[in-house]
C-alpha cells in the first residue's frame, strides 16, 4: 500500500518497536530497519522522515553501530533519540563523552518551546533519561533546545538541515509529553498528513487479497486467538468460501476453548467460510514428550502445525495460499526486523519450514501492532468479546508449562487458569488488566493438606498492564482477589499446593514465561 512512511533505524536499543508504535499513533505508517540496511534501499523507500533509535554502545568506540554520513545529506528530516542523538552529533563534528553523573529515570527537563520539536510542550517537563554518555559539544550548526541540571544538551537542532537530536526517550510513557514531541516531528517537521487508518487498511487489504487470490483456494491457520481470528474474518470478507479455516486443537488451549472457537467459526457461526476442526492433542503430546527447552518446544509446535495443515490441504484438494496471523512484533522479536537480538521465536515465523506445500503465504496483519489488529477487528464487525479477548501465544500452554509438557500438566494449568480468569472477571478487572493468566512452574514443594504431607506443583499467576506489549508492569491486583484465587486453585485443582504471583516487569522479564 502506498502510504506516507517514516523509517526507524534500529541501533540495538530496547525501545525500537515502541518508537514505531508511537509514530503510528500519529496516524503515520512506520517500519523498523537495521542500521546495516543499505542507504540506497532507505532512499528508494522515499521516507518522509527518519528516526535513529537508542543503542547499548558508546558511539565513539571502535566497532560501535553506525550509519553512513550521507544519511544526514538526503534532505529528509532526521530525529536521533539517545544513542541516535549522540551518533548524529559525533558524526557531524560534535564531541560525545562519558558523563560524570549518569542520568537514569524520570528527569526534569527545560525545553525551548520556540523549537518546532517542542511546540505545545510545557517549558518545564518530565522525561525519561537513560544514558552514561552525553553530548559534550554540539556539532557545527546546531543549537541546544533542551537541558537538565546534569545534561546541558538534552536536545539540539539544526533547522537548516532538518536534523534534530533528543537525549531522552520521548517514546516511553514516563516522558509525560513525549507523544506530543513525536507528533511534532512526524506531522509538523516531516509534514506527514496522517493517512494510516484502520478503516482504509481494511478496504485496501480486502481489495489486495481478492486480486492476489483470484480464483485460488486459501487455507487459514486458525488458532482462535485475536490475530488469527481477525485474519480469518478479513479473508472471509475478501474471498468467502474460497477460504477453508483449519482449526488445530493441539491440546494446549485454554479450558473449553476448542468448543468456543468452533461455535464462532463453525457451521453455526456467522462467517462465510469452510471450517475444519482437527483434534490432534495426542499427536502434539507425543512430539513434546521429554522436551523441556523453550525454543525447541516452540519449533516443534510450529512445525507440527504446518504438518497438520499440509495433511488437511491434501484432503480438501489443491490449496494455493496459506494464511497466518503473524503480526509486526512477531516479525521484529524473531530477528527479522531491526537490529535487536532474537528474544524468542514465534511459530508463525521461526518454526516455518522451507518445504511448505503452498504457492504462497498470506500474512495480512504482518505490519500491524496488537492494538491495530483489534481496531481492524472492530472495523470488520467482529464482536467485542472476541476482539478484546486475552492474548494467547501460538504455542499455547506449551510455553506456560515450564519444562516437559504432559496431559496431566495441561489439565492442571487449564483448571488453574480458568479459575483465575473467572475471579478476575468477577472482580471487574478483566478489561483494566491488559493480560493475565496462570502458568505451571516446574517446581514441586512440600505442603500440608488435611494433616497430610503433599509434594505438589506451584502455579504462578501473571498479570500485567501495558500499552503496547513491548514494555509492561505487573498489575497491582487487590489482595482479597489474590487470596480468593489462591484458595480456589489449591482447593479445586489437584496436584497444586502453592500459588505464586509474578511481580516482574518487562524488561527484564517477558510477559510469557517461556
Amino acid at each position: 500500500m502506498d502510504k506516507e512512511l517514516v523509517v526507524v533505524i534500529d541501533f540495538g536499543g530496547q525501545y525500537n518497536q515502541l518508537v514505531a508504535r508511537r509514530v503510528r499513533e500519529c496516524s503515520v505508517y512506520c517500519e523498523i530497519y537495521s542500521y546495516k540496511t543499505d542507504l540506497e534501499k532507505i532512499r528508494a523507500m522515499k521516507p518522509k522522515g527518519i528516526i535513529l533509535t537508542g543503542g547499548p554502545s558508546s558511539c565513539y568506540e571502535e566497532g560501535a553501530a553506525s550509519c553512513s554520513p550521507k544519511l544526514f545529506e538526503l534532505g529528509i528530516p532526521v530525529l536521533g533519540l539517545c544513542y541516535g542523538a549522540q551518533l548524529m552529533s559525533y558524526m557531524l563534528g560534535g564531541r560525545v563523552a562519558r558523563a560524570d553523573v549518569r542520568e537514569y529515570g524520570k528527569t526534569e527537563v527545560d525545553v525551548d518551546t520556540s523549537s518546532a520539536l517542542f511546540e505545545g510542550v510545557t517549558s518545564h517537563t518530565v522525561c525519561w533519561m537513560s544514558h552514561f554518555d552525553y553530548i559534550a559539544q554540539m556539532a557545527p550548526g546546531f543549537r541546544a533546545v533542551a537541558r537538565t541540571a546534569n545534561c546541558p544538551v538534552a536536545a539540539a537542532e539544526c533547522v537548516e538541515k532538518n536534523l534534530y537530536a533528543i537525549q531522552f526517550h520521548p517514546e516511553v510513557l514516563h516522558t509525560v509529553e513525549g507523544s506530543r514531541m513525536l507528533y511534532n516531528f512526524v506531522r509538523g517537521i516531516c509534514g506527514c498528513g496522517g493517512d494510516w487508518r484502520m478503516d482504509s487498511f481494511v478496504e485496501e487489504s480486502v481489495a489486495s487479497i481478492r486480486k492476489k487470490v483470484g480464483n485460488g483456494r486459501v487455507l487459514c491457520a486458525l488458532s482462535g486467538g485475536v490475530d488469527s481470528s481477525v485474519a480469518a474474518v478479513l479473508l472471509s470478507k475478501a474471498v468467502g468460501e474460497q477460504l477453508t479455516c483449519v482449526f488445530v486443537d493441539h491440546g494446549l488451549l485454554r479450558k473449553n476453548e476448542g468448543d468456543e472457537v468452533e461455535a464462532v467459526f463453525g457451521p453455526q457461526g456467522n462467517y462465510k467460510l469452510n471450517f475444519i476442526r482437527v483434534n490432534a492433542q495426542e499427536r502434539f503430546y507425543g512430539k513434546l514428550a521429554g522436551v523441556s527447552e523453550p525454543e525447541q518446544k516452540r519449533k516443534i509446535i510450529g512445525e507440527e502445525f504446518i504438518r497438520v495443515f499440509e495433511e488437511e490441504a491434501k484432503k480438501i484438494g489443491a490449496v494455493d495460499f496459506l494464511v497466518q496471523g503473524t503480526i509486526y512484533p512477531d516479525v521484529v522479536e524473531s530477528g527479522l526486523g531491526g537490529e535487536s537480538a532474537v528474544i524468542k521465536s514465534h511459530h508463525n515465523v521461526g518454526g516455518l519450514p522451507d518445504y511448505v506445500d503452498f504457492k504462497e503465504i498470506i500474512e495480512p496483519l504482518r505490519n500491524l501492532f496488537k492494538d491495530e489488529v483489534r481496531k481492524v477487528g472492530l472495523e470488520l464487525g467482529i464482536p467485542e468479546h472476541l476482539v478484546f479477548r486475552q492474548p494467547f501465544p501460538g504455542p499455547g500452554l506449551g510455553i506456560r508449562i515450564i519444562g516437559e509438557v504432559t496431559a496431566e500438566k495441561v489439565r492442571i494449568v487449564q483448571d488453574a487458569d480458568a479459575i483465575y480468569r473467572e475471579e478476575i472477571a468477577k472482580a471487574g478487572l478483566d478489561r483494566s488488566i491488559n493480560q493475565y493468566f496462570a502458568a505451571l512452574t516446574n517446581m514441586r514443594s512440600v505442603g500440608v493438606m488435611g494433616d497430610e504431607r503433599t509434594y505438589d506443583y506451584a502455579v504462578a499467576l501473571r498479570a500485567v498492564n501495558t500499552v503496547d506489549f513491548m514494555t509492561a508492569e505487573a498489575a497491582e491486583i487487590p489482595w482479597e482477589v489474590l487470596k480468593k484465587v489462591t484458595s480456589r486453585i489449591i482447593n479445586e485443582v489437584g496436584g497444586v499446593n502453592r500459588v505464586l504471583y509474578d511481580v516482574s516487569s518487562k524488561p527484564p522479564g517477558t510477559i510469557e514465561f517461556e
